[in-house]
């Protein structure tokens, strides 16, 4: 068009125009129609006004956008570094309740081991009854379990089981605490849910309202770089609708001149503009001149000559521009309309930061909460069971120690008591071998005295009557003859009184025993030693477990 196209906006109407001169002028009614059109299309300036409302609450949209943002972006740093933080920790209080909870299996197979073989051994006690040759005659008859005193072992057993219901209880204060904790992740897993959900169904609304306006650019809009483009358009779309506005006051004031020049226009044009809505009439809401000055001058400017050329000139211009302004009028309402749906696209994307915004916050919330007030307690929780798991892991072994201990002591009792029937038997041995050389020494000696006597005695028949008789006092004298005296053993050498009868602690039953003076199976012989006589059976069966174990360690060796 002339007046109302984009060239309008340089404030003046073209000079160089073709102008196709109508046969003859308009009647007064078709300018004033004209002028009755423009007046009503100037109604547009609604839009311009809405436009420059849109500019402003876009760019106040932007703004706030931008905030959130950068607040959102901050806290979601933080958030990440918390959450990473918060499963560190649990990883680190998960690792010491499993390596507590490791190590406390392992004792505790090694005190069942222990308690085991320390019960195995006080059973083959119980079972092996000693033989009645090393105790009084009429004695009731003992194990070897008897010469021991279990008081210790019951303490001891007494200790590890403090020891493992203290570490129980604590294990069990960990555990709690660690489901606790894992409570507390879970609800910040479910928290998480809810963020990703409002981020998701945040995008997807932003997708849904800009499909239409950004061809269908969902991407760009989940992000804030799309915003300051969509601000930047909005600015255009209003600067646009100031021209096309200015456009169109100038098309009502040049129907106004046109109708006050034309005869009997005067009073007409000032009844239909006489009543110019006040929104026309007030301030100018954006870019571009005064619209009231400008309509309040034409109005009121007194009317200029105009020559006849110059006037079908200017009513040519009308005629043209008339067919133009609907299609103007319509171009404020498409962008108007476009202004609409981007400033909803923005204020959607708005919205939609300030509800992740939102649901960062709240986990941060969450997680700041947790840090603040309960994870110090599940980090105390696992400092407290590794104090005392520390404490009581000494403690059992130490206790394990003292099993094994325990059982290498009755194992040696065991062994010593096999050992001691083999000892008896190598003693009755020697004893037999004594006697044996003590009758061989007394028959020669007998001999001997029996043929000194028999040489004596033929000496004193053949001689004797030779000799004075006190030449010799012992020349009567039968010989000598030779006596044993069994006397009683002493001591050993580096042996005490106070050493008599120690052993793998002895009940009082085997204690200040006074030595028999005769036991089953033997005779007392005169140096008041007595060596049980054990059946050969029983030591048989002593030197074949002495054997065996010693092929067990030897194998164990190997």
């Amino acid at each position: 068009m002339s007046a109302l196209d984009s060239s309008a906006s340089s404030g003046a109407l073209p000079a160089q125009r073709q102008v196709q001169h109508e046969t003859s002028p308009p009647t007064l009614e078709t300018l004033i129609s004209h002028l009755v059109a423009a007046k009503r299309s100037l109604s547009s300036i609604n839009h311009v006004w809405r436009a420059n409302e849109i500019v402003t609450a876009a760019r106040l949209t932007l703004e706030d956008s931008v905030v959130v943002s950068a607040r959102t972006g901050f806290l979601r740093g933080g958030l990440n570094n918390q959450l990473r933080l918060l499963y560190n920790v649990r990883a680190e209080v998960e690792e010491i309740s499993l390596r507590g909870r490791s190590e406390f299996a392992g004792a505790l197979k090694s005190l069942d081991a222990a308690d085991a073989r320390l019960r195995k051994t006080l059973g083959l006690l119980r079972e092996t009854i000693v033989h009645a040759s090393f105790r009084p005659e009429g004695e009731q008859p003992k194990s070897l379990h008897d010469f021991v005193d279990e008081r210790g072992v019951e303490e001891l057993h007494s200790t590890l089981k403090n020891s493992i219901d203290r570490t129980n209880t604590a294990q069990a204060e960990l555990d709690s605490s660690n489901h606790a904790f894992d409570d507390e992740l879970q609800s910040i897993k479910q928290a998480l849910g809810t963020y990703r959900a409002t981020t998701k169904l945040a995008s997807s609304r932003g997708s849904v309202s800009s499909s239409g306006s950004q061809s269908g650019s969902s991407s760009s809009l989940s992000s804030l770089s799309s915003m300051p483009s969509m601000v930047h358009s909005l600015e255009m779309h209003a600067q646009e609708m100031a021209n096309l506005l200015e456009s169109l006051v100038r098309h009502f004031d040049l129907c106004v001149t046109a109708v006050k020049h034309t005869e009997g226009g005067g009073a007409a044009a000032q009844s239909i503009t006489g009543d110019m809505p006040a929104e026309v009439m007030g301030s100018h809401p954006g870019p571009g001149p005064n619209i009231e000055e400008d309509i309040n001058a034409n109005l009121n400017a007194p009317l200029d000559p105009l020559s006849d050329s110059e006037y079908r000139e200017m009513v040519n211009v009308i005629i043209n521009d008339a067919a133009e302004a609907e299609d103007v009028v319509m171009e404020i309402q498409d962008r108007i309309g476009e202004m609409e749906s981007v400033l909803e696209t923005l204020t959607v994307q708005r919205d939609s930061f300030a509800a992740i915004y939102n649901a960062t916050k709240e986990v941060f919330a969450h997680l700041s909460s947790l840090a603040s007030t309960r994870l110090p307690g599940y980090i105390a929780q696992a400092h407290a069971f590794t104090a005392v798991w520390n404490d009581e892991h000494d403690r059992i072994k130490s206790g394990l120690a003292d099993l094994s201990d325990l059982s290498s002591l009755y194992d040696g009792f065991l062994d010593a008591y096999d050992g001691l029937i083999i000892e008896v038997a190598r003693r009755r041995h020697v004893r037999h071998r004594v006697e044996k050389i003590l009758r061989d020494a007394r028959n020669k000696l007998d001999v001997l005295y029996e043929e000194d006597v028999h040489a004596r005695e033929t000496f004193r028949v053949e001689q004797g009557d030779f000799l004075p008789s006190d030449i010799w006092p012992g020349l009567s004298r039968e010989p000598m003859r030779v006596e044993f005296c069994r006397i009683s053993g002493g001591l050993l050498k580096g042996v005490l009184d106070s050493d008599q009868g120690q052993g793998p602690q002895p009940d009082k039953g085997g204690q200040d025993q006074p030595e028999p003076s005769h036991t089953h199976g033997d005779t007392s012989s005169s140096s008041g030693e007595v060596i049980p006589d054990l059946p050969k059976s029983l030591v048989e069966q002593a030197l074949a477990r002495l054997k065996s174990k010693r092929q067990s360690v030897l194998g164990q060796q190997a």
